[in-house]
């Protein structure tokens, strides 16, 4: 059993420490699904303001959900949809201060205000995206960012 109690008095520490904690929880385990599982569960009881944790992974060019932690999410989504969409079409962070206000977002859980989502890539193909939404609006900021990408790099390589 795993038994993680991630504190810290700053962002970039808490970040290092949730890298550090997320690349125990995956070494050599070779089951992708069981370390999106993992990883969700972490980074949702870690980070704070956050009401969703979770992964869409990349089915045959149409993102799928996988593992989460918070409320039933929408299960299919194309690259044209939604912030996650943009992510995955773009292969480029999405860090949203108000969801309400981006073109075409999908509303799967109204409490959601503001959205970061990493797309998870290697050797050049995308697997798939971490998406991690907030209730508060403004919630993530460049550190928060910086912080989501060292995560979406380890989980790249265990997925």
């Amino acid at each position: 059993m795993y038994d993680y109690k991630i504190e810290a008095a700053d962002k970039h520490t808490l970040y290092a420490d949730l890298a550090l904690a997320l690349e125990g929880i995956v070494a050599g385990e070779p089951d992708g699904i069981a370390n999106m599982a993992n990883a969700s569960g972490l980074i949702y009881e870690t980070l704070p303001d956050v009401n969703w944790v979770g992964f869409y992974r990349n089915i045959g060019g149409e993102l799928v959900l996988g593992p989460f932690q918070g409320r039933p999410a929408c299960i299919r989504m194309t690259f044209d949809q939604g912030v996650c969409g943009a992510a995955a079409k773009s292969r480029q962070v999405q860090r949203v201060q108000d969801v309400h206000a981006f073109p075409g977002h999908i509303a799967c859980d109204s409490a959601s205000n503001s959205e970061i989502v990493v797309p998870l890539i290697r050797d050049g193909e995308l697997l798939g995206v971490l998406d991690i939404d907030s209730p508060k609006h403004a919630r993530f900021d460049a550190e928060d960012e910086a912080g989501c990408v060292r995560l979406g790099e380890i989980l790249s390589r265990a997925i």
